[in-house]
């Protein structure tokens, strides 16, 4: 690290950042933050698949083994809860095997966005890197793991012969929203569970109470009249611009619309936050 990093003055680095120049404000530096963390792709990218080498090292099978639980609890929940609703398991099987790997990643980068400072203290207080790229780490290291448990869809539905047609192509766009809602809901909980180490726990019986009210395992069908209710949870959207698509159906207009005000609320909020606390984040650890 030289001394112009660290300097009162305009300093920039090999890779054209600057961090705490003396005459730039807050929001600015906290925006440098995280555009350079966004162009540092190939730094974060490496990380992550690190992290799932390093978790599955000297195991056979590596993260598929995360692929072949899923399709054991795909399989059991199909068949016991496709019995209680009285369900069709043709169109019930294809319907959990999604909705339980997007939930899965949606429940992994909660859980995962609460510690994405706190497990890597060390590396935070030692090397001066953006506080952004953290979470796109932790971030990509979860979309690979989806990326294997989407395959169990993939083989559900070649079963079941599903194709999703041209409405397939909406996925790809529901999962880029799904990606710029984590990316602030990480960085929010990352800033909130890094000050209060009693928070964790907390979200992880959230996250509990969410599984049961949003439509994972049960279809909104089966709310009646009540299915209003759905419009009041933002991750039954956002599950649903994906998995609505894979399924060939086009997700309905106010699904996308609670995306996108969910997205531009929290990265607004999250902004003015991460502008405010981003250099007490060291200090809190």
């Amino acid at each position: 690290m030289t001394t112009e990093s660290f300097s009162s003055s305009p300093a920039r680095h090999k890779g054209g950042a600057v961090y705490d120049s003396g005459d730039r404000s807050e929001a600015a530096r906290a925006w440098d933050d995280l555009r350079e963390g966004t162009l540092r792709w190939r730094l974060w990218s490496r990380l992550g698949w690190h992290d799932i080498r390093k978790r599955y090292r000297r195991s056979v099978l590596g993260p598929f083994w995360l692929t072949l639980s899923m399709a054991v609890m795909v399989a059991s929940l199909g068949l016991i809860y496709g019995t209680l609703f009285r369900l069709d398991l043709e169109g019930y099987l294809p319907f959990l095997a999604v909705g339980l790997a997007i939930w899965t990643f949606i429940a992994s980068f909660l859980n995962e966005g609460c510690i994405s400072f706190i497990e890597l203290e060390p590396l935070i207080k030692n090397v001066r890197i953006p506080m952004s790229l953290h979470i796109l780490r932790a971030l990509w290291r979860n979309l690979i793991i989806f990326g294997h448990n989407i395959v169990i869809f993939a083989v559900v539905a070649l079963i079941f012969g599903i194709w999703p047609g041209a409405a397939g192509l909406l996925a790809v766009a529901g999962l880029a929203l799904l990606l710029v809602n984590a990316g602030w809901i990480m960085l929010l909980l990352g800033m909130i569970c890094t000050r209060f180490r009693d928070v964790p726990p907390i979200i992880g019986s959230v996250i509990q109470l969410l599984f049961f009210v949003t439509p994972v395992m049960w279809k909104p069908e089966l709310l009646g009249d009540r299915r209003y209710l759905m419009v009041l949870n933002p991750f039954y959207h956002l599950l649903e611009v994906i998995r609505a698509p894979l399924l060939g159906h086009v997700p309905g207009w106010e699904s996308w619309v609670a995306g996108l005000l969910f997205a531009a609320g929290g990265w607004a909020f999250t902004f003015v936050c991460f502008t405010r606390f981003r250099k007490r984040i060291a200090y809190w650890l």
